[in-house]
């Protein structure tokens, strides 16, 4: 049977896939903390006493900074949230395994890419 054919990763692949996973999440999570935290804080430049043009452009621009970090801070979960996906996968012995051709995916693309699902074969059919 081809190397690419098989129908599951070994344990001890499986156990170097869990390690970079949990690096990863370990790493999103700080990210998304930092994300949030920024969310958070309100800061309030002192612009009170300044003209009302300038504050118009300040609210406006703290108003797009909050949603540019909403939107942020939803990627990263979803992102936490693929990663938590592809440890479980890890413990059903089921990652790495193309969910379109059930075949494994690329030792390297998944090193780079730890929670991905397709193969380079089916992401290029999509």
């Amino acid at each position: 049977m081809a190397t690419d054919t098989t129908s599951r990763y070994s344990d001890k692949d499986l156990e170097e896939f869990r390690t970079i996973v949990l690096d990863k999440i370990k790493k999103a999570e700080h990210d998304l903390e930092l994300i949030k935290s920024a969310y958070m804080n309100d800061h309030n430049n002192g612009t009170d006493d300044t003209s009302p043009t300038f504050k118009a452009f300040e609210e406006g621009s703290a108003t797009m900074s909050k949603e540019a970090n909403s939107a942020l801070a939803i990627r990263q979960e979803k992102f936490i949230r693929d990663l938590k996906n592809a440890l479980i996968r890890i413990e059903n012995k089921t990652y790495g395994v193309c969910r379109v051709t059930g075949k494994l995916i690329k030792k390297e693309r998944l090193k780079l890419v730890p929670h991905a699902t397709l193969s380079i074969e089916a992401k290029n059919m999509q």
